[in-house]
């Protein structure tokens, strides 16, 4: 995992999914979770751009 994807995955983590696994329920589910609280994002983020 690059510098830049640990960047992305903690500040925009829905944009770090959507270069991994572009236009996807993925992605749905990471907006969810970010909009809900920041953190589950964060999470969810790194487990799925493992």
């Amino acid at each position: 995992m690059s510098l830049v994807t640990i960047l992305l995955n903690i500040f925009l983590p829905p944009l770090a999914v959507f270069l991994k696994h572009g236009i996807s329920t993925t992605l749905l589910i990471s907006i969810l979770l970010t909009m809900l609280v920041w953190l589950p994002g964060v999470i969810h983020a790194f487990i799925v751009n493992k």
